[in-house]
């Protein structure tokens, strides 16, 4: 059983950072610990929890910023900008009944760590592109802060891109800025039957290409439809391809219907009105049409990055060699993938079908001992690795701060 350490403050952070590096004593670093299964099992005995780092400290709805501690909780924060009609555009998912735990565990923090981001990513971006300041401290035991409350103050070197998506391996935030903006009035998802994922890169790329404004795009494999709780969903015992468009009452209405006109050449057409939107979106968010037994955590989770176009046949080449349950978001850029029976978890089919495509693919969900032994986060080309290796020594010289999580040694 690991002992953990719960500062409350930036410079509890600092001297319990400080005392690890001058012991040489690695530091899991960790919120509410609702994503500590993404990566490389860490196995420490000493825990650092951001979780009392939390609490708005900032809220300024007129300038569409909020500051909060790391260990904040992602509900505390949507249920506080809802108050104002706000919203975090880049749509944070909650990934943790599929990681096995409850729903609304997650924290600010671990978003931001993990530069986590939902369907609205093809419009909005990721979470570092709405991350505008951090204070934090590195490996070093030395205090830091880099950005701003607006964009304009992000001079200089911005540690705040290098900080999202570094999984705790580079410094422990102690407070984070982010910028929040005005949520949507209507919402509404036009339905397109595409049976196969080559009509439905066609149908969404005809969409996104579109002067409509979609903010999200997504295929749904009739077995994943079959999943949703959204009975016009579920009912239509074929495969989806479904289109959001957001905004204004008015708009909204005027550019379903031009929708609905441009994609009927590509099958039939249905409509969600916003309340059954919201749920598909949740749905697709929070990865939860994989099936499964996603409470106990059986078979892999796989999230593969790739151009839209190389999509159908990379499809076509792991359904050849895998038992595979699958769905696209991103307008075809994100593959979502549950595997079984595997004992590498998928991974060598995996990895060698994604080195012809230039994506690259995280092993989201796996067992304990896949995960010591597969390469959790995707393999780095050999320039990429040393650039890695060099910031993280320039943050971690002491290699104590989630040690081994990504890659060996970082």
């Amino acid at each position: 059983m690991a002992d953990t350490f719960d500062p409350a403050d930036t410079e509890d952070v600092r001297a319990i950072v400080a005392d690890a590096l001058a012991s040489k004593t690695p530091l899991e670093i960790a919120g509410n610990g609702s994503k500590r299964s993404i990566g490389r099992p860490v196995g420490l005995n000493y825990v650092l929890s951001t979780a009392q780092l939390s609490g708005v400290t900032l809220y300024e709805p007129d300038e569409l910023v909020m500051r909060a501690g790391p260990g904040t909780p992602m509900k505390q924060i949507r249920l506080q900008l809802e108050q104002h009609g706000q919203m975090l555009a880049f749509e944070p998912p909650d990934y943790g009944p599929l990681l096995g735990g409850p729903p609304d565990a997650g924290t600010i923090g671990g978003i931001i760590a993990g530069n986590l981001a939902g369907p609205r990513r093809i419009k909005a971006g990721a979470a570092r592109d709405h991350f505008l300041g951090v204070e934090a401290v590195s490996g070093r035991g030395e205090i830091f802060k880099s950005g701003g409350r607006v964009v304009k103050n992000v001079t200089g070197y911005d540690l705040c891109k290098l900080m999202a998506g570094s999984w705790g391996t580079l410094g422990v935030m102690t407070e984070v800025t982010v910028k929040v903006l005005p949520a949507p009035e209507k919402t509404r998802t036009v339905l397109v039957s595409c049976a196969d994922a080559a009509t439905a890169i066609g149908a969404m790329t005809r969409a996104l290409s579109s002067p409509h404004d979609v903010s999200a795009a997504a295929w749904l494999p009739a077995p994943a439809a079959a999943r949703s709780g959204v009975t016009y969903v579920s009912a239509a015992n074929e495969a989806l391809a479904a289109i959001r468009v957001e905004g204004i009452g008015a708009s909204v209405d005027a550019r379903c219907a031009a929708l609905r006109d441009e994609l009927a050449a590509f099958g039939g057409i249905e409509e969600l009105h916003t309340h059954n939107s919201v749920r598909l979106w949740d749905e697709i968010r929070d990865v939860q049409l994989l099936g499964g037994d996603m409470e106990k955590g059986d078979d892999a989770i796989w999230r593969m990055s790739v151009p839209p176009a190389s999509a159908p046949d990379l499809l076509d080449r792991l359904g050849a060699g895998l038992e595979i349950d699958t769905f696209l978001d991103w307008g075809g850029g994100l593959i979502w993938a549950r595997v079984s029976g595997m004992m590498d978890a998928g991974s060598y089919v995996i990895r060698r079908a994604m080195a012809s495509t230039g994506g690259h693919a995280l092993l989201v969900r796996a067992r304990d001992d896949q995960r010591m032994v597969e390469p959790v986060f995707h393999p780095e080309a050999a320039g990429v690795g040393r650039l890695t290796r060099n910031i993280k020594e320039g943050f971690d010289p002491g290699g104590i701060l989630n040690p081994g999580r990504m890659y060996d040694g970082i």
